[in-house]
């Protein structure tokens, strides 16, 4: 069974993920930090990052010869200003603009820019001297680029730990901590007025580590769970960055600014640590980054933000050697110096490089990639004909739908009508959308009984489930 399951995963990355996936994801992006001592050239990470689906690059600084070597690749670039900036950038406007004039000027259009953050997590380092010139420092870098005739072309932010929230469970009740209050105020007005995104990082990760049930770790790596009840909302959240994402949203929500985008600005698992840390593992690792890419490919969106994906940047593109800390800090890297793979997530253009594991990972405790799969008696199995449609089982629970949804709409298949203003989107509820989507894989992949199996969640039915506007295909149409 195993075989099998490796032969048709594979078989739908060629023939999908490869085709269909690669472009047109500007929502996939990657962190390139730079500390380490074993960093490959900036022309091979630009060709490196070329041949991936990977659309944006976030740099924690404004390292030129990166900024340069991206050039005339269409590769979206957030360059940042360090925390040791901002009291410069804050207090005298010269200083901002000679910033510009020395890290963006010179290198834009050609080098596509789209994000200056000011900072990183400055709001909950400690520092309030830091804290107080945060926005004016923002403000000085919008001004220099209005100056410059970029305020419209390119944002300004800072980036945020999840622990600006106070209250984060359930997502609803997401909140701002009060102790910021002015100063997110102004933060807040600040990208309301410039349409500027909040940038967070959020790590489900580390919400494991302080929580190591098995539950969790299903909940964390977008697993088969029991998923977690908002009871305010009424909505169950099927995995834990959803959920970070959603209080977020709330917090927002909640300050009267439901009009400012959310970026993930970091996000990832690590693949190895120390012998006394909980939950580094290639198969962890390997689950959480493939099942989110997965998750963001489907464009299910969050509960709260439904049929859009949050621009999203895997940490990290490479390992940094230098990195302080514990083991786990310096083993994020999806690929290594040598430009080889760390493990294989499903971010190669090139079929030739797909490799012959499945990038919808498993792991020794439960399998991630709910995928078709031979019947056990194939010769018992319904045979298709004209007119007949692949549909859910009656009782099939909702996270096993949902994870069918995730690994259809993740991996090519159209699942454009079963998004908000599609001609199946309602009823808005799981059990529609995972019947369309069920069906559509069943009619593209082929007609056979395997393609309608879904880890026997699915059944061959010849009861036409289409209706008003929403047209199931079928092999007859």
């Amino acid at each position: 069974m195993a075989i099998i399951l490796l032969r048709i995963v594979a078989f739908f990355l060629i023939t999908f993920d490869v085709a269909n996936n690669a472009d047109c994801q500007s929502f996939i992006g990657v962190n390139y930090g730079q500390l380490a001592d074993n960093l490959p050239p900036p022309s091979s990470t630009a060709k490196l990052i070329q041949s991936t689906s990977i659309q944006k690059v976030r740099l924690y600084g404004s390292d030129p010869a990166i900024i340069k070597a991206l050039a005339n690749t269409g590769i979206g670039i957030v360059i940042g200003a360090a925390n040791g900036d901002i009291p410069a950038l804050a207090s005298d406007p010269n200083y901002a603009i000679n910033w510009i004039n020395t890290n963006v000027v010179p290198f834009y259009p050609a080098s596509n820019i789209i994000l200056i953050t000011v900072g990183n997590e400055v709001l909950t380092s400690g520092d309030q001297g830091l804290v107080t010139q945060l926005v004016p420092a923002m403000q000085n870098v919008q001004n220099a680029l209005n100056s410059a005739s970029l305020g419209g072309k390119i944002k300004v932010s800072t980036v945020h730990a999840m622990s600006v929230l106070k209250n984060s469970e359930p997502p609803s009740s997401g909140s701002f901590d009060p102790g910021f209050g002015d100063v997110m105020k102004a933060l807040l007005g600040f990208c309301s007025a410039t349409g500027s995104p909040f940038a967070i990082n959020p790590y489900p990760y580390f919400a494991y580590r302080s929580d190591t049930r098995p539950e969790t770790l299903a909940f964390c790596l977008f697993q088969p769970n029991e998923g977690r009840f908002d009871s305010n909302t009424k909505i169950k959240y099927m995995n834990m960055f959803d959920a970070q994402v959603d209080a977020i949203r709330s917090a927002l929500n909640s300050m009267g600014h439901s009009n400012v985008e959310i970026v993930v600005a970091e996000t990832g698992w690590p693949y190895k640590g120390d012998d006394n840390e909980v939950g580094p593992s290639v198969e962890n690792a390997r689950a959480y980054n493939g099942n989110l890419i997965a998750h963001l490919r489907s464009m299910v969106g969050t509960p709260l933000m439904p049929g859009k994906s949050v621009d999203t940047y895997l940490f990290a593109l490479y390992d940094e050697n230098l990195k302080p800390g514990p083991g786990s800090e310096r083993a994020f890297g999806l690929f290594k110096p040598d430009l080889t793979m760390t493990y294989d997530v499903g971010l190669s253009k090139s079929a030739s490089q797909t490799p012959t594991t499945p990038t919808v990972p498993t792991t020794p405790k439960a399998p991630t990639a709910v995928v078709p799969k031979t019947p056990a008696n194939p010769s018992t199995a319904p045979k298709p004909n004209k007119g007949v449609w692949c549909l859910p089982k009656k009782g099939v629970s909702e996270t096993q739908l949902q994870a069918n949804i995730d690994y259809v709409c993740g991996h090519g298949f159209d699942c454009s009508p079963i998004q908000p203003g599609g001609a199946c989107f309602e009823p808005n509820n799981v059990a529609s959308h995972a019947a369309y989507a069920m069906n559509i894989l069943y009619q593209t992949a082929g007609h056979d009984a395997q393609n309608c199996d879904f880890s026997q969640s699915a059944t061959l039915s010849s009861n036409n489930p289409s209706y008003d506007s929403c047209n199931y295909p079928s092999e007859s149409t």
